[in-house]
């Protein structure tokens, strides 16, 4: 076969630039031998979190990986998390991502500079703080209230809970009052649905497996439509986030008398208008459209996870219900302020996110050459901290792929990104800002509903095999909405 000398020089400087790379390997963390230009991306399959987890058992917990020309390493232990959340901070950028100029402007993704301090300084202040979710409390109690009623009916009507929806529902509307003084969907209803199918569209589409993100040559095609994709889903909240800004802004110039309201965005408005702000409308704009999202998937994930667990021992969901009625009583809405007398309760969100992390791998790039255990983690390297691996390891864990809470009630481990063992949320200055109102969610939601009725699955025959569901390799969820019937004896 003939080449053409523009067809052998581009030849040569992939066979130049594998080589090259692979030499470099003696002095970057071992892993196995990659296979030119596709690296180890046969071999990672379509499992990669459990892939890594095995791999990880040969080459350690500091793990050289290739996904084409995209370098990562893979870290499998706490004290090597521990290492790389203090080093590094950098985040990837998929190409979805340059889609509206999201990565310029989102606060998950943003370089730690003014602007990033300046945008989760807000979300803290006025969502995520203890102060912010004290003066909400109200507020969430009045949604769990609702949820409650949701599943009366359910009962009565001799229907399942379907806990997607009913997990969307209440965190969306709190999120919603929250941000905007409005509640925006309803249990049973076709167009909440719609909206929740909107919002995970521009939750995940950056997860979407994307050649152009392990071979960046092909970018400019955007062969897949990846970024098409993303520029219409991130539009689309956008365009929410626009009109509700630009409704608030007209209602105050015509009512410049009227009480302001209580929420972030009077906040904003108040910023605009003034024009002392030190962000943009547009960094205002997907500001608000991160918050708004953020914790649809960590959130309705979660939750199923763990009702499936319960209901799949019925022992531990006796036992936590057992809790719930000493210290509940004929209180209907479990709150923040009994959460310090409900132990068993905190265990079994904690065995829950072991065995099912909101995100299988937390994700970060080194901004810079860095040496860590002895190894070159070179300036520009993929870090992902497996902790779906970390959670089913013998060596951490007793016992680790049985349900067991009570191994949590003589640890002083928690989950707030002091204990590398269990980091769902990560940890250091990039930790989720949002990990306050999910770890409100986790608690009372499943508890409020446990308390008030019993359960039981609506299929008996479901398996935790039926129920994966991966998203670029990764689990994201069950693979049919979780659906429980409320019954009361």
């Amino acid at each position: 076969m003939d080449f053409s000398p523009f067809q052998a020089a581009i030849l040569l400087a992939i066979a130049a630039t594998w080589l090259i790379s692979f030499r470099r390997r003696k002095r970057l963390p071992p892993g196995p031998t990659p296979l030119p230009i596709i690296g180890n991306m046969l071999q990672v399959g379509s499992q990669p979190h459990e892939t890594f987890a095995e791999l990880s058992k040969q080459y350690g917990s500091l793990m050289s990986i290739h996904l084409g020309s995209l370098y990562t390493v893979v870290v499998s232990s706490p004290e090597m998390a521990k290492e790389i959340l203090q080093l590094f901070n950098g985040r990837e950028n998929p190409q979805a991502t340059e889609a509206h100029d999201y990565r310029h402007n989102s606060v998950g993704l943003l370089p730690m500079g003014d602007t990033w301090r300046e945008m989760r300084k807000i979300s803290m202040e006025h969502i995520f703080s203890k102060q912010s979710m004290e003066r909400s409390l109200d507020l969430r109690k009045e949604k769990l209230r609702q949820l409650l009623d949701h599943a009366q009916k359910c009962s009565e009507e001799g229907r399942a809970v379907d806990f997607s929806e009913a997990t969307f529902v209440t965190t969306t509307n709190a999120m919603s009052e929250i941000m905007f003084s409005e509640q925006d969907v309803e249990f049973d209803s076709p167009a909440s649905t719609q909206v929740k199918e909107m919002m995970h569209s521009a939750v995940t589409i950056a997860s979407v497996p994307n050649y152009a993100d392990y071979f960046p040559m092909l970018r400019p095609f955007d062969l897949q439509g990846v970024k098409r994709r993303a520029r219409v889903y991130y539009g689309r909240m956008l365009g929410i986030m626009e009109g509700r800004l630009d409704e608030r802004i007209q209602f105050r110039k015509e009512n410049p008398n009227a009480p302001k309201k209580n929420d972030l965005l009077e906040m904003i408005v108040d910023s605009l208008l003034a024009k002392d702000n030190k962000l943009t409308r547009k960094s205002y704009t997907h500001l608000l459209m991160d918050m708004y999202i953020g914790t649809l998937v960590v959130n309705t994930n979660g939750i199923e996870w763990m009702m499936k667990e319960l209901v799949s021992h019925p022992d531990k969901m006796a036992k936590l219900k057992a809790e719930l009625k000493s210290v509940m009583g004929d209180e209907k809405v479990v709150d923040d302020s009994k959460m310090s007398k409900l132990p068993y309760l905190q265990a079994v969100v904690k065995e829950s996110m072991r065995l099912h992390p909101p995100s299988i791998v937390l994700n970060r790039q080194a901004e810079s050459d860095q040496v860590v255990n002895g190894y070159l983690i070179p300036k520009g390297t993929r870090v992902l901290i497996n902790l779906w691996g970390m959670g089913r390891d013998s060596t951490i864990w007793d016992n680790p792929l049985s349900f067991e809470p009570e191994r949590f009630l003589d640890q002083k481990i928690d989950f707030k990104g002091q204990d590398y063992e269990l980091i769902p949320f990560g940890s250091g200055k990039r930790i989720c800002p949002g990990m306050s109102f999910s770890s409100w969610v986790m608690h009372t939601m499943p508890a409020t509903l446990i308390h008030n009725f019993n359960w039981k699955l609506e299929r008996q025959d479901a398996s935790d095999k039926e129920a994966k569901r991966t998203l670029n390799g990764f689990p994201m969820g069950l693979a049919a909405p979780l659906k429980i019937l409320p019954y009361k004896e």
